[in-house]
Parts: structure tokens; C-alpha cells; sequence
């Protein structure tokens, strides 16, 4: 089992930034990759990004240029980072591990607030 566990987050005005954690546990070491999702009430939760282990990164269209993903290895984190923020950005966002052989996100933090004002 792996435990996701997220913080940051929080309020920012548009163009400003903010960062969010995913700090991993567990058995850690069957991760392939951590991806990150937001999503707005009433809406299908939305892919923003994902890393995979080595390093390389892929992200949304609408987080190009703007959100970088990060991993610190020695705290087991991975962050998203968001830059240049735009009010459309408000949403909850959620961390979620890949295994190994899985093609599909088997562990999801708990989700972080993450809200953009004019």
C-alpha cells in the first residue's frame, strides 16, 4: 500500500503562484508515476500533469508553461508547482500514484483547495 498525503495550496490573485505536495509512504517503490488531477463541482475530475519515475513529464495543454511537476527524492514528494495563475485554475487538486504494470492511478491524496481570486 502506498499513503498520499497533500498540502499547500490555498488562495492566490491571478498571476501569482502557488505550490502543492504530495508527500509519498508506504511502499513507495512500486510507484510508476504520480499524476495530478483538479476538479470543480460539477465537473469530471480534469488531468493536469503526470511524472513518471525517470523523470520525463507530460502535461495538459491548459498547464503548459505555467504548472511545473517536481519530485524531491530524498523527502519521497512530488509538487506542482503553479505559476502565472489564472481564476479558471480554482479547483480542488488531487495527487494520485501509478504503479508498476497498472495503466491506471491506484492511490489518490486526500485533494488540496486551490483558489484563484481577481
Amino acid at each position: 500500500q502506498v499513503q498520499l498525503v497533500q498540502s499547500g495550496g490555498g488562495l492566490a490573485q491571478a498571476g501569482g503562484s502557488l505550490n502543492v505536495s504530495c508527500a509519498q509512504s508506504g511502499r513507495t517503490s512500486e510507484i510508476y508515476a504520480v499524476g495530478w488531477f483538479r476538479q470543480t463541482p460539477g465537473t469530471e475530475r480534469e488531468f493536469v500533469g503526470f511524472r513518471r519515475i525517470g523523470g520525463s513529464t507530460v502535461y495538459a495543454d491548459s498547464a503548459k508553461g505555467r504548472f511545473t511537476i517536481s519530485r524531491d527524492n530524498a523527502e519521497d514528494t512530488v509538487y506542482l508547482q503553479l505559476n502565472l495563475l489564472k481564476i479558471e485554475d480554482t479547483a480542488v487538486y488531487y495527487c494520485a500514484g501509478m504503479r508498476y504494470g497498472s495503466g491506471s492511478y491506484d492511490y489518490w491524496g486526500q485533494g488540496t483547495q486551490v483558489t484563484v481570486s481577481s
